[in-house]
């Protein structure tokens, strides 16, 4: 599987074109409902960038919630092979809601899937999406807005810190629809002694002109 092989030599996936332009449009139309929405986070308090996010509340839109489900899935196999490769404990049940049962129990029962929306001159530091102890190593991400025609810039930023040496970086430019899956903390990476293990962070480039909205899907739920 070609997400696969990727995800294995470089940490990161493009999955090309998954919503269509009215799945995309509903999801932005969802936005100004505060009832949707758990939190929401303006990021210039918390020296996060320029912009802002909301987390989903319970009940998530179907799309939301189905989309998580089915890539949880598919993922799992992935996880479960660069824990092994990194000699780590951690293992992840096949489903889902498997794993959201080990996120309750450690406390972690909010949901994180959001929407984030960024305006001219907006940008969001690099980070990691970690929210408790329990942490799904891959995480998605996946445009909602038109490059060209609603906004420029906003690229993805996905920086590599490989050890003893300088980081590494890729800026990806994502389409209405298009999504990538990429490595939300750590990933294994093939050295002349086996594999070892690089940390990774992502962020967005300032966004030139126009808005920019963008889904993100996490699959471990937070604290």
């Amino acid at each position: 599987m070609r997400i696969e092989r990727d995800l294995d030599a470089q940490g990161y996936a493009l999955t090309g074109t998954l919503l269509r332009a009215p799945e995309c449009a509903e999801l932005i139309a969802l936005y100004p409902e505060r009832d949707r929405f758990r939190s929401r986070v303006v990021m210039e308090r918390h020296r996060y960038g320029v912009g802002e996010y909301k987390y989903f509340a319970r009940p998530m839109p179907p799309l939301v919630e189905d989309l998580r489900i089915a890539m949880y899935r598919k993922l799992a196999p992935t996880a479960n092979r660069w824990a092994e490769r990194m000699r780590s404990p951690d293992s992840y049940p096949p489903s889902l809601a498997e794993f959201l049962k080990i996120c309750a129990a450690y406390g972690q029962t909010r949901p994180t899937p959001l929407i984030l929306r960024y305006e001219d001159g907006g940008y969001n530091c690099l980070h990691q999406d970690l929210y408790g102890e329990v942490a799904f190593p891959l995480q998605f991400t996946c445009a909602l807005s038109r490059r060209g025609r609603d906004f420029e810039g906003g690229e993805l930023l996905l920086v590599e810190q490989r050890p003893r040496a300088q980081s590494r970086g890729e800026a990806i430019a994502l389409d209405e629809g298009e999504g990538i899956i990429f490595a939300n903390r750590y990933r294994p990476a093939a050295g002349t002694r086996g594999f070892h293990r690089v940390n990774m962070r992502h962020g967005v480039s300032t966004i030139k002109a126009g808005v920019r909205y963008a889904m993100g899907v996490i699959f471990h739920d937070a604290a």
